[in-house]
């Protein structure tokens, strides 16, 4: 389907972002391979993005190290491309504990994890998007780098129908099965199909609210409609339709046959050198393993950890990198990479990581050589599979600046607010000097951030200053993700006046009243003293309009004055613009999102309330269709919590109806 992108929004590129966009566009026009965004703080950069997607007009990668900020990209570009195929590509696990091996202890830990079908739904629509559509955007975490299954076999095994094509029913049915679509003729779902008599519905595995419907004239389709799963009314007539696979693993019968041999041959002659070595007891164990798993293959087509032997299913030569979602997408598209100085970190570290626990398991016998071919790619790898790169980031990395050129500049804020300004302090009574900021601060009912280096040392301070009155509290990688989102609400609302965290004071919050953020110990080299630790830090002071960063110090090192000449500079030039366009600096408004008991409890009452009022009126299917409704809806606005306290109510009614 050959559609370009339409971008809908209430306002035009202002400030810098004109200018920024013009550049990338000529950039990706000319065939540069790397491009650098430096964009600030609250500058638009997400719409900036959206623009030149639009204006290049190719499908594109938006790539983000964190699944949080994912769910907010995802959010942001759906909202600008609503008649666009924008899609969310993340881990479908929940839990997910992998396969390893503790040769000091002699303890092995079985794989185990927990899917989320929803985040499997989508990465099916994002494939399926791919195959057919051109106007297409997936937002992905680092995943996108792992195993995913041959496209070409995908494609092999679309089941494609025509308005009066001759095609015996039967043959249908029996290729929906072969590419993991299951029959049930009493509960619509994605993945599933039903029959009654001439007429046959489809369930797509990537769909959740239609289903399509075969009817048949003996052994013509005489129709092909797209139905409401629910009511079976019709929404609308198709001519030709194409339905991808419930599932990314899937193959033909004659590839997993090749593959028995291979894997029975490679069994074979790890366990010869096993055997060479004296090593019996490894040699023993694989043998038991590889035929286990080879009985399974066989009778069933499926065994724990099928993936290990993925470069046997998919044909590939040992040592070639695993196909993954990049070789979905056509040859000409563009990759976005949010936050690079991370995710490039990130992606450098995925394959290093993998290939030590797997290096292990294959020298204890628990696994063949070839399940070191199922890893994520490398670094090389992931490079040269994609096409043209723009790397986003307000403190770019050596990576970005040594090959992106000059960055381009997008450092004016639409809102006029300035850079805050940055005071350095020296350390000698710096805990004092903090807490009369703190109080100064609180009395203007604003907030303040302050950055420690160590989770002690945050522990520390937070006891000592809430012993003199102040309302504090800390954060940091020990507290769980849920109590996190309230620690920061209470931030927002008032309840707490300071925050004491360490480097989870940078990427990603947004809190508009910040007007303080206090470095301790910043002379301090390292990784959380480093120039883009320092830059990212200070940011979270930028959203408000008296925002104001103290450094205390007894030096000013490398890192702190490359980021004192930086802010500078971006000061200086948001003043300038904001003095030409006779712009006053408007402060930033954000709801303060429910704390998760309310959240729990609004879920129970809306639960409760659709229960009540279904009485004998409503169908239970009718019921729990309106409920899964308001489920997607809270999942697609970003209130997971409730989204997950509905699901659980789903569950709940769904086993007390038997």
């Amino acid at each position: 389907m050959d559609k370009s992108f339409q971008i809908e929004a209430g306002f035009q590129p202002t400030g810098d972002q004109p200018e920024a966009i013009s550049k990338l566009v000529k950039g990706l026009a000319e065939g540069r391979k790397f491009q650098t965004l430096e964009g600030v703080t609250g500058s638009g950069k997400t719409f900036t993005i959206a623009n030149t997607i639009a204006r290049h007009g190719r499908p594109a990668l938006v790539l983000s190290h964190n699944k949080t900020l994912a769910a907010q990209l995802y959010a942001e570009l759906k909202t600008f491309f609503p008649n666009n195929a924008v899609e969310y590509f993340i881990s479908y696990y929940d839990y997910y504990q992998p396969e390893a091996y503790i040769p000091q202890t002699d303890t092995f830990i079985e794989k185990d994890s927990s899917i989320n079908e929803e985040i499997e739904r989508l990465r099916l629509a994002a494939t399926d998007a791919l195959l057919n559509r051109d106007d297409v955007i997936i937002v992905a975490s680092i995943s996108c780098i792992y195993g995913l299954g041959s496209p070409e076999d995908y494609k092999e095994m679309v089941v494609s129908a025509n308005v009066g094509e001759e095609l015996n029913r039967d043959a249908i049915l029996k290729k929906l099965v072969e590419i993991q679509y299951e029959r049930n003729d009493y509960e619509p779902g994605p993945g599933k199909f039903r029959v009654r008599g001439d007429t046959l519905d489809i369930f797509p595995s990537y769909a959740k609210d239609y289903g399509l419907r075969l009817e048949f004239w003996g052994d013509e389709i005489e129709n092909i409609k797209k139905i409401d799963p629910l009511t079976g009314d019709t929404i609308e007539a198709y001519d030709h339709i194409m339905v991808s696979p419930a599932k990314h693993f899937v193959m033909p019968q004659t590839k997993i046959d090749a593959a028995l041999i291979a894997i029975r041959q490679e069994m074979e002659q790890q366990v010869a050198v096993f055997e060479r070595e004296n090593r019996l007891i490894e040699a023993q164990r694989i043998k038991m393993r590889t035929e286990y798993d080879l009985e399974m293959l066989k009778e069933i087509g499926f065994c724990g950890g099928i993936e290990n032997y993925s470069r046997h299913l998919a044909g590939r030569n040992a040592g070639d990198r695993p196909e993954c979602l990049l070789d979905y997408f056509p040859d000409d598209f563009i990759t976005i990479i949010d936050e690079s100085h991370v995710t490039l970190s990130q992606v450098r570290g995925m394959y290093n990581g993998d290939q030590s626990r797997k290096r292990t398991l294959v020298d204890h016998g628990f696994r063949l050589p070839s399940a070191l071919d199922n890893r994520p790619m490398n670094f090389d790898e992931f490079i040269s599979i994609t096409n043209q790169i723009i790397f986003l980031s307000a403190t770019p990395g050596p990576y970005e600046l040594e090959h992106g050129g000059v960055p381009v500049e997008q450092i004016i804020r639409p809102t006029g607010i300035v850079d805050p300004p940055v005071e350095l302090r020296p350390l000698k009574n710096q805990i004092d000097d903090l807490m009369e900021e703190i109080r100064i601060r609180a009395e203007r009912n604003e907030r303040t951030l302050v950055t420690t280096l160590t989770k002690r040392t945050a522990e520390d301070l937070t006891e000592y200053l809430e012993k003199t009155g102040l309302k504090v509290s800390y954060l940091h990688s020990g507290i769980d993700a849920l109590e996190r989102v309230d620690i920061l609400r209470e931030l927002r609302s008032g309840t707490v006046d300071c925050l004491i965290g360490i480097n989870l004071l940078r990427e990603g919050l947004d809190l508009p009243e910040v007007s303080l953020v206090a470095i301790l110990d910043a002379d301090k080299e390292g990784f959380l003293r480093s120039e883009t630790a320092l830059v990212q830090t200070a940011g979270r002071a930028a959203r408000h309009i008296d925002g104001r960063v103290i450094m205390y110090a007894e030096k000013i090192t490398d890192s702190m004055q490359r980021m004192l000449d930086k802010c500078d500079h971006r000061r200086r030039k948001q003043t300038l613009y904001n003095k030409e366009h006779g712009i006053v600096p408007q402060a930033i408004k954000k709801d303060i999102q429910d704390s998760l008991k309310t959240i729990y409890e609004t879920a129970e009452e809306t639960v409760e309330a659709a229960v009540a009022e279904a009485g004998v009126e409503y169908s239970v299917a009718e019921t729990l269709h309106q409920l899964e409704q308001e489920m997607m809806e809270a999942a697609e606005k970003l209130e997971f919590e409730r989204a997950a306290t509905l699901r659980d109510q789903i569950q709940a009614l769904q086993e007390k109806q038997g």
